[in-house]
């Protein structure tokens, strides 16, 4: 099993280049013998206490999608299987930005973060790892309605708008997660990082698109229960691979409320376990509320406020106006008639047009290099829509190729030139005319003048649409992630060699499934000496010998480490 490539297959294959940018090997070579035990640990434990208290589609799931209890899963193993449901699993790095999140949803491909969490932090991390990915999310989406929300969720998602201020945040909390979980980092240095979250957390900002959606997928996809109130069910990852908080969230103390919209408004924080839950009553109940969130986002209601969210991202995106034509680019300016209707739009920086996704021939980012800008509506005097005018219209108001021309909107924009060329969609509707030696204004502001080179008019009465991304991804390079080392092997002191090295022997001991009693006592004894605090392996060498000895020495752990006694009493329950 060679694990230092990317496994591909057709639904990879089909991935645009802006999302495979974050995709890494997972170097399976990476995973440290102690990190093995990590994973077993954990497994064994949430799929003990997850059998009575997860939808039953989770170990159906788990069955299904090949993850084994005993050891970490390999992507190979994980697609080949995955494929047979339809989907795919890809290692990335780390936190990647919500939007390609959401995307890889869209092309029915989970998103699985490699690395894996430190045994300081076995119960819980804020960062994404494969324990909450891979025994988290793989499992569940067995249950077709459920990998059909998920699909869908990403469809949506991806469309949805950010903020400038989301950027931040999502800046700060990857920093912080790469420190947290990277070794020899000073604690001064990971205390500043947890200040910038913490300032950029307690900011009052309107809550963008893109952080609402995201709180209507954590109260579902991470953190959400199914069933009725007095007995629900878990589905949500975070819930499923977190060891504390699946324990916690069955207690009284965590309120659960009925799923609605209402929990995109309800926000969360990523360090604390949750004081509430939402129960929806099945899968494709999700699918409902989520149409009813769609219907209030700018990708379905366009007009003046979905444009205006585009210019304050400051973000790649794009209006979709009723002729269908899209421009992509960074929107920076509007002008609206006393109707609050879109008259003028500007972009600055490259720019692109497409129709159904598709950049229009001609008109990409080369030629509106420095942004695109136009006027919208309807002409003053003239009771038929520029787009709705056939040839014969055109002849009769003056729009004759090769001539000079002009005309006035009702908002009182003027546009003076040489009438070049026009262009239809499918309809047969004008969707763009081109002219040369053109000045377009407003009042009294030049909009545009003949030095600006040809004039591009976009065609149509208003904007339909207004979403986060290109229309079509070809017209930009979108590829600029830099992948971090988060996860890379790193050098070893010679002290976790040593203890790495006792896993080992342990590991192999109980794969070789002939316990060896004389080079157990060996590796306790070295254990016992070198390395008195560690817990995780003596609770190993206990389930293969049952040595009063070890469990004695897990007893005396319990009372000198009281921050681990409850996992050295589970474990031993487990045992039992």
């Amino acid at each position: 099993m060679n694990e230092g490539r990317i496994e591909s297959n057709e639904l990879l294959d089909r991935l645009p280049p802006h999302l495979k940018q974050y995709i890494k090997p997972q170097n399976y070579e990476y995973y440290t013998p102690i990190n093995q035990a990590v994973w077993r640990f954990v497994m064994r434990k949430n799929v003990d206490y997850l059998s009575k208290v997860a939808h039953e589609s989770y170990l159906d799931g788990l069955k299904q999608t090949g993850i084994s209890i005993d050891e970490i899963p390999s992507m190979y193993g994980m697609n080949r299987i995955l494929k047979e449901i339809g989907w795919a699993a890809v290692a990335v790095d780390g936190f990647i930005p919500p939007n390609a999140f959401m995307e890889f949803q869209a092309y029915k491909v989970l998103v699985i973060a490699s690395d894996i969490r430190q045994l300081d932090h076995i119960e819980y991390t804020p960062a994404p790892d494969i324990i909450h990915e891979g025994a988290g999310h793989a499992p569940i989406i067995a249950s077709p309605d459920y990998a059909e929300y998920l699909r869908r969720f990403g469809e949506i998602g991806a469309k949805a708008i950010s903020s400038a201020h989301d950027m931040e945040m999502y800046e700060a909390v990857r920093e912080l997660s790469i420190l947290k979980e990277a070794e020899g980092i000073s604690l001064q240095k990971i205390e500043l990082a947890e200040k910038r979250v913490e300032e950029l957390q307690n900011k009052e900002v309107t809550p963008s698109e893109i952080s609402l959606i995201r709180n209507l997928h954590w109260w579902t996809v991470e953190y959400g229960m199914v069933g009725t109130l007095e007995n629900p069910k878990i589905y949500g990852a975070g819930l499923l691979s977190s060891i504390g908080e699946s324990e916690w969230c069955m207690k009284d103390e965590v309120k659960k409320l009925p799923y609605s919209i209402d929990a995109a408004y309800q926000d969360f924080d990523i360090t604390k376990p949750q004081p509430q839950l939402y129960v929806t009553p099945d899968f494709a109940y999700l699918q409902q509320v989520l149409e009813e969130f769609a219907n209030t986002m700018a990708v379905r209601k366009g007009g003046w406020r979905g444009l205006n969210k585009l210019i304050e991202s400051k973000q790649l995106g794009t209006i979709e106006i009723s002729t269908g034509l899209q421009i992509s680019g960074v929107f920076k300016r509007m002008i609206r008639n006393e109707d609050n209707e879109v008259v003028y739009f500007e972009t600055e920086g490259k720019t692109a047009l497409a129709y159904r996704e598709t950049e229009v021939i001609g008109h990409g980012t080369s030629r509106h290099i420095n942004g695109f800008r136009s006027p919208l509506g309807k002409l003053r005097g003239i009771n038929l829509s520029i787009e709705n005018m056939g040839p014969r219209d055109l002849a009769a108001y003056d729009f004759y190729d090769g001539k000079p021309i002009e005309f006035e909107f009702e908002s009182g924009i003027k546009v003076k030139g040489m009438n070049v060329t026009g262009m239809r969609n499918l309809k047969g509707e004008l969707m763009l005319i081109q002219f040369n030696d053109c000045t377009v204004t407003y009042k009294d502001e030049v909009l545009f003048t003949p030095q600006d080179g040809d004039f591009d008019m976009a065609v149509g009465k208003e904007v339909i649409s207004a979403f986060a991304g290109a229309a079509d991804y070809l017209s930009f390079d979108l590829v600029e992630h830099e992948l971090s080392t988060l996860g890379d092997v790193s050098e070893m002191s010679i002290s976790d060699k040593n203890l790495n090295s006792l896993y080992q022997k342990v590991r192999s001991i109980r794969h070789n499934n002939s316990v060896d009693t004389t080079a157990i006592e060996a590796i306790f004894n070295t254990l016992k000496s070198d390395f008195p605090k560690d817990w995780l392996l003596a609770l190993e060498m206990y389930e293969l010998t049952k040595a009063s000895e070890i469990l004695l020495h897990l007893k005396s752990l319990e009372k000198t480490r009281p921050e681990v006694s409850h996992l050295i009493k589970a474990g031993l329950e487990l045992i039992k």
